[in-house]
């Protein structure tokens, strides 16, 4: 959920893969005038915890193992950086 201007909350669904840094846009959700409603910006913070319980060492073991397969995402980026 992200913060709204007049207090309240608003669920926002963020896609898969969104990195850190990136502005998402929440139609309607913004500064309101007499003649429209802007739109609210939320940029996406990623925390990445420090220290890891048993439980949470093992999830992410599980989860390791099931996306073996998947690309390498530092490629991504090399090429992104590149272009």
């Amino acid at each position: 959920t992200v913060p709204t201007l007049d207090g309240g909350t608003v669920k926002v669904k963020v896609p898969a893969g969104t990195p850190s840094g990136r502005t998402l846009r929440v139609k309607g959700r913004g500064v309101k005038t007499p003649k429209a409603v802007g739109d609210l910006l939320a940029t996406v913070q990623v925390a990445v915890p420090k220290n890891l319980d048993e439980d949470a060492l093992r999830a992410l073991s599980l989860f390791a193992k099931a996306t073996e397969g998947d690309a390498d995402p530092r490629a991504e980026m090399l090429a992104k950086a590149k272009a």
